[in-house]
């Protein structure tokens, strides 16, 4: 499929207005790439992560009115709000030839602001049947995969770990965002208790944290100090996307303990690595992780639980490394991002025919 250069030549365009990098920027890197592979795909991207076939919004604007090289209309695809409104306007105001698709991960229910412009969609994706529960109707359920190619355990994991020139034999690891929101301060209370007990084990937490939560993460760091972790409880910062996956290889065990999270992919990057995962309840974890076998799942919001979960698992390295392994091929037997690529197309198709499905989900 070649890669569209222009409006006129694509098929489908995938938008992204927001500037920053995160799980919903991360999603459209992963997947835009490998939709190019089946059909023409252009990228509307503020945040310039450089990948084929992207557009400026000025060309969107100037070209949205050109024929669709096949059939009548373009799709838009949108997963924000702002991406929504401004396809809206284009089709409704503007008078431009698009169907749009909505894509949503939210577990929570929406304002009628929110919901009058996500109902003007053509079709809606919901990534877990819980994100479908909050949405007066969707048209179909499509979870988030992963590149099983690109995430992919190292040849010898223990060698992966020593090339971190950090303490001990083996490491858990909490990715994402430095924040409340995603319980990174259960993270920090929970190995304060049981790493001193298990001297062979470190802790390595990565992730941005904005300006104004620094003093919370500043009391973060005073609680490790003052347990005497400072060696044992590593903060590596805001990585670059090359390193996250090194790290990914080099943990025995991914921990994801978000207080809210619309899907939540680290723990699906770590595990397609290798590595088992402990979570809380939040997002698609439920669906994700089977415990005792690739993992464990904790009540969200429960320090103490987890505490007693992440002792429990780092207590038998050996068997640690064997959840690893079955949470490897877990991800590549259910979650690979080839299939949720099928599951969008399948929905465009129906889209672009007129039949796409509206599944009502509230009385």
């Amino acid at each position: 499929m070649t890669t569209p250069s222009s409006l006129r030549e694509a098929e489908v365009l995938v938008a992204n207005l927001s500037r920053g990098y995160a799980g919903v920027a991360a999603t459209m890197r992963a997947l835009v790439p490998l939709q190019q592979r089946e059909r023409a795909v252009a990228f509307l991207d503020r945040a310039r992560m450089g990948l084929p076939g992207t557009l400026s919004l000025a060309q969107v604007l100037r070209e949205g009115w050109s024929a669709p090289s096949r059939g009548t209309h373009r799709i838009w695809h949108s997963r924000r709000a702002p991406e929504q409104i401004v396809g809206v306007f284009l089709r409704d105001v503007l008078r431009q030839r698009w169907k749009l698709v909505y894509t949503s991960p939210t577990p929570r229910r929406h304002g009628a602001f929110w919901r009058f412009f996500v109902h003007r969609s053509d079709a809606v994706i919901a990534v877990t049947p819980r994100a479908a529960a909050f949405l007066d109707w969707h048209s179909a359920v499509v979870p988030h995969g992963v590149d099983i190619e690109e995430f992919a355990p190292p040849v010898d994991r223990a060698a992966a770990w020593r090339g971190a020139d950090l303490p001990g034999d083996f490491a858990i690891g909490i990715f994402g965002r430095i924040r409340p929101s995603k319980g990174t301060d259960l993270f920090i209370d929970a190995v304060c208790e049981v790493l001193p007990r298990h001297p062979r084990c470190t802790a390595v937490l990565t992730g941005l944290c904005q300006p104004g939560e620094e003093r919370w993460l500043d009391a973060l760091k005073a609680k490790v100090r003052a347990a005497g972790l400072e060696q044992r409880v590593v903060f590596l910062g805001d990585l670059p996307f090359r390193e996250i996956k090194r790290w990914y290889q080099r943990v025995s065990l991914c921990v994801a303990v978000p207080r809210s999270e619309g899907f939540g992919l680290t723990p699906l990057e770590a595990m397609a690595s290798g590595a088992a995962a402990l979570t809380s309840r939040e997002g698609c974890f439920p669906e994700l992780i089977v415990p005792g076998h690739n993992g464990d799942i904790v009540p969200t919001g429960d320090a103490r639980a987890l505490a007693v979960a992440l002792e429990r698992l780092i207590a038998r390295p050996d068997e640690l490394a064997a959840m690893g392994a079955r949470a490897r091929a877990h991800v590549v037997e259910r979650w690979s991002i080839a299939r949720e690529v099928q599951g969008i197309h399948a929905l465009y198709d129906a889209t672009l025919a007129g039949r796409a499905p509206r599944i009502s989900t509230r009385s």
